[in-house]
């Protein structure tokens, strides 16, 4: 089955080459969409210096939902591979083991656990939240729609409740020597506070917060 895999980018320009290097050939994945969600640094240009990189540049600044929902329309493939543009420690096998238990048909959505994911989701075994995942497009692209009307960073919450109510078998990969660096790193310290903020606003507008919690109760029983 024809792997997709999609990039969204916002102001990545340190740190996406490093995400694209392990992507970028690797024999699971067959297609690799950036998009570029109106940068201001040189993220596109980064990007457009990569063989083998489909660049989607939007205009301005619309949020990773808006950013993903592009990509999803145009991805050919069968499965898709969501991968967030800042990660440190990315490796071609940490790809693989995302990829083959949905490929193998072991699962039907699998997500990362990265190494500095909170010590609640290590503690639980999930990290529902998570943007590293790999899912089928019948799953999603029905509903590009209701993507359009969700806030910036509803997204996961939104595929979540997708993936609960389809009842699909999740598998949950340890990625032990991956990290996401923290907002606070990436921007500074009261931007990176508003940054969380806003993405834990976005979240409960998607979903209130009794309804997450269902979420990850949900979700732990349906690992595989």
């Amino acid at each position: 089955m024809t792997v997709s895999c999609i990039i969204p980018a916002y102001n990545e320009a340190a740190r996406i080459a490093a995400v694209l290097a392990p992507v970028l050939g690797h024999p699971l994945i067959d297609e690799v969409i950036v998009v570029d969600d109106g940068s201001a640094d040189a993220t596109s240009a980064i990007v457009a210096g990569f063989a083998g990189v489909r660049l989607i540049t939007l205009p301005q600044n619309q949020g990773k939902t808006a950013a993903l929902a592009t990509a999803i329309a145009q991805a050919k493939g069968p499965l898709l591979l969501l991968v967030d543009a800042d990660l440190i420690g990315l490796s071609r096998e940490d790809l693989t083991a995302l990829i083959q238990p949905v490929l193998r048909g072991q699962a039907d959505l699998s997500i990362s656990l990265r190494r500095n994911a909170p010590r609640l989701w290590h503690w639980i075994g999930l990290d529902y939240i998570s943007g590293e995942r790999v899912l089928k497009k019948a799953l999603i692209a029905p509903h590009l729609q209701a993507l359009a009307k969700l806030p910036k960073f509803g997204f996961e919450v939104f595929l979540n409740r997708l993936s609960i109510s389809a009842a699909q078998r999740i598998a949950v990969v340890d990625w032990p020597e991956v990290i996401s660096p923290i907002k606070a790193v990436k921007y500074g310290w009261w931007q990176g506070l508003r940054g969380d903020i806003g993405m834990i606003r976005d979240m409960m507008r998607a979903v209130p917060l009794p309804g997450l919690v269902r979420q990850i109760v949900a979700m732990r029983r349906l690992r595989v």
